[in-house]
């Protein structure tokens, strides 16, 4: 079978590499040439552990083959998988433009029977919304089907997540579609993955609805953590003890500077837009949005508590991704907090294992430093912002050294505060006593 995926952003290279590695002959087309071209070098444009070995293999197996000839891809391919971008407009509703141009292409250069499955996320009815525009624009009448079938990836974990899925969503109207998008995931029934097949629509809001529920947790964790820091008590423990109720579980229930990424801000925005559409309050995703604006203006206010005046001071940043194991920077909490910081006159340096490229197109007065050292030397405190493995480990005799003095805001409680106490390092946490 030979499929097409347009768009080899994140989710369509991840989309398109897996299913070459399920056997499958993979076509993915961009109109970004100077994208295709590094990617036809092997050149991967994200980070992303495992995708770069992928990608290289299956090319060489003559499965993947990457091409800015949307014609070209549409016509020699069964399923047409669309997972171009879905940006958020100025009210938070999905911007459907790329996804909509893309509808009407397939429209022009249909030649026979297309499965057209969408892979972006887009609010619910879009399923309709592309079957008009492909109808309306073709050349002769030909049978196509549409399906939703919505990704569930972890940056950082996605190849895991697209080989091992907690579950494969399919939404489609026929049998004819639900066969084919099977036959397409055949290699996932060998580890019994769970398949829903669905409605388009209920698809699509499955998506919403997973990554509202997973940013509702995230919030609601960061509330407690800020009642834990009034009363004395403990976060972790009262995490752990929450998270042991099987019907609760303890994945996002780590507090922190709040969710941020490509998904959760773009999605729980998008879904309150839709609620308001329709002329309902949906009050919950609305207080998970506020909450979490809320959550990264509290850690400046921790920074600022610790460290006091910060204007003529030199703050050491740990971490800019908006988590570990990707360059990803969008909507991260340390965009918010670094400029908050800066325009109260400190000054940055900061150093990120994979996003300081990223970083600094956007963050262009802070000083990116070539490691952890680097960062930590004659600065007034060091911040924590992202919980990646090599912050783990760091020598903090050696760091203390290097320090103007020793002070440590940890916004991912990567430390235990006893223990910084007896290296007589001042440290700061979310949600759990400072030990004095």
């Amino acid at each position: 079978m030979n499929i097409c995926v347009i768009g080899v952003g994140y989710v369509g290279l991840v989309t398109g590499a897996c299913f070459a590695e399920f056997g499958i002959r993979v076509t993915c087309v961009d109109n970004d040439r100077k994208k295709i071209e590094r990617l036809k070098q092997g050149k991967i444009p994200i980070y992303e552990p495992g995708l770069e070995e992928m990608v290289a293999k299956n090319v060489k197996a003559n499965r993947l083959f990457f091409t800015d000839n949307l014609e070209e891809g549409i016509k020699h391919s069964l399923v047409i998988f669309i997972a171009v971008g879905t940006p958020p407009g100025p009210q938070g509703k999905a911007d459907l433009r790329y996804v909509k141009e893309v509808a009407q292409a397939i429209g022009h250069n249909m030649d026979g029977y297309k499965l057209i499955v969408t892979k972006s996320t887009v609010p619910v009815g879009t399923g309709k919304i592309i079957h008009e525009i492909i109808q309306k624009n073709q050349k002769e009448k030909l049978p196509f089907d549409i399906v939703s079938n919505p990704e569930f990836l972890r940056e950082g974990s996605a190849i895991e997540d697209f080989l091992r899925p907690n579950r494969v969503v399919i939404g489609a109207e026929s049998d004819q579609a639900v066969a084919i998008m099977k036959d397409l995931y055949s290699p996932l029934y060998l580890i019994e993955t769970p398949f829903v097949i669905t409605t388009v629509e209920t698809a699509e809001m499955i998506k919403y609805a997973s990554n509202a529920f997973l940013a509702t947790k995230i919030s609601f964790i960061n509330e407690m953590a800020n009642l834990c820091e009034e009363v004395g008590a403990d976060i972790h423990q009262v995490s752990k003890g929450m998270g042991l109720d099987q019907r609760i579980g303890s994945k996002f229930l780590h507090p922190g500077p709040g969710f941020g990424g490509s998904c959760f801000p773009k999605d729980t925005a998008a879904l309150a837009q839709l609620a308001d559409s329709l002329g309902y309050d949906f009050e919950i995703v609305k207080s998970v949005i506020r909450v979490n604006q809320r959550q990264k203006k509290r850690m400046v206010d921790k920074i600022l508590k610790a460290v006091g005046p910060v204007r003529g001071k030199t703050l050491g940043v740990l971490g800019i991704t908006f988590k570990p194991n990707t360059n990803d920077i969008r909507e991260a909490p340390s965009l918010f907090i670094i400029k908050k910081l800066e325009s109260l006159g400190a000054r940055i340096k900061a150093y990120d294992p994979a996003g300081m490229e990223e970083g600094r197109k956007v963050l262009k007065k802070v000083l990116f430093q070539e490691n952890i050292e680097e960062v930590g030397k004659g600065a007034d405190a060091l911040i924590l912002v992202t919980e990646w493995n090599p912050f783990r480990t760091i020598d903090w005799a050696k760091m203390k050294s290097l320090l103007k003095r020793p002070l440590v805001i940890d916004l991912k409680n990567m430390y235990e505060p006893a223990k910084m106490h007896q290296l007589g390092i001042k440290y700061y946490s979310v949600g759990r006593p400072t030990v004095e």
